[in-house]
């Protein structure tokens, strides 16, 4: 592959893939004699397409020996929450669903990802987080809307 049609899959990759979040913390919700303690962290991410919108989840993040090791399988337990925090800007052209974030919460097959939809009859961004794991037939997830209205209020 020539180096430059190389250079451009990678910007198209990157201008396509969902967001890494950003830890804001992280608090121990259980104690652990041997390995990491149990805890829940919180993670923020900007919506990669529309400017002015940012979202934080809130995780379980499995301790002891084999979460410091990366063996563990965390819960599918999480909160979402996204809000404007700056002017939105629609694009022109905005897919009725697009996937916005993504981690990984085991070794296989299981992860957490974010997905915007967008509710045109109520001019709102809405954001579904979902587990690929399945529990007792359903996957978890939590909802949040961003309503698109002036910034100001006015």
């Amino acid at each position: 592959m020539h180096p430059r049609s190389l250079l451009i899959a990678m910007l198209i990759t990157c201008a396509t893939t969902p967001v890494a979040a950003e830890t804001v913390g992280c608090v121990t919700t259980a104690w652990k004699l041997i390995g990491a303690n149990h805890k829940v962290c919180v993670e923020a991410f900007a919506d990669p397409r529309i400017a002015g919108v940012t979202c934080h989840v809130s995780q379980a993040k499995t301790g002891g020996v084999y979460g410091s090791l990366g063996l563990a399988q965390d819960p599918s337990q999480f909160s979402l929450a996204c809000r404007q925090t700056g002017p939105i800007t629609l694009p022109a052209k905005l897919p009725e669903e697009e996937e916005v974030f993504s981690e990984d919460t085991s070794i296989l097959f299981k992860e957490t990802r974010v997905i915007r939809l967008w509710d045109a009859a109520n001019r709102t961004l809405v954001y579904l987080a979902i587990s690929r794991r399945l529990i007792e037939g359903a996957p978890a997830n939590s909802i949040s809307t961003v309503p698109v209205m002036p910034w100001g209020g006015r």
